[in-house]
């Protein structure tokens, strides 16, 4: 009974890691959603109402972030849209790491190391997750390109 317990431990913390790197990039819409929720909601608007405004703004924030890392082509830009992802996404980190660090380490030293290699790796994952170093794809009158991966040279040879 003891070895099927730090079985199905190991699994929960393994799917928790999991489902942790694996939301990091959406931190930054959950945070969005949370404030413009309760901001609608103390402004009189209800609790429908706030949590249709709420829905529309994090949805909005997350397409309108990943549609500009998608078709910007300037690296700063890139880059700092990124950035405004992954900050949310480490702090979230952070948290998480802290309070199941609390569960086995007394001390408050190792408490924080541990927290801030966890919103390291969370804020890693979600730069890593947007893509903010890979190169557009290249668009022709509103249409992307059937076949971007073929060399130019090669091309210009078989037209002509």
């Amino acid at each position: 009974m003891l070895a099927l317990g730090l079985v199905l431990n190991t699994l929960g913390i393994g799917l928790f890691c999991w489902a942790i790197f694996a939301l990091a990039v959406y931190a930054l819409p959950f945070f969005v959603t949370l404030s413009i929720g309760m901001t609608a909601f103390r402004s009189g608007a209800g609790l429908i109402g706030a949590l249709l405004i709420a829905t529309a703004g994090g949805a909005l924030t997350l397409v309108l972030g990943q549609v500009a890392v998608a078709i910007t082509r300037s690296l700063t830009l890139r880059i700092a849209i990124a950035t405004a992802f992954a900050v949310p996404a480490a702090v979230a980190g952070y948290h998480v790491a802290f309070a199941v660090s609390q569960i086995g380490m007394p001390s408050l030293a190792w408490r924080e190391i541990f927290a801030c290699l966890g919103a390291i790796c969370v804020g890693g994952t979600a730069w890593t997750r947007l893509a903010a170093f890979v190169e557009p794809r290249p668009f022709e009158l509103g249409r992307a390109v059937e076949n971007p991966s073929q060399p130019i040279l090669s091309a210009a040879s078989r037209e002509g």
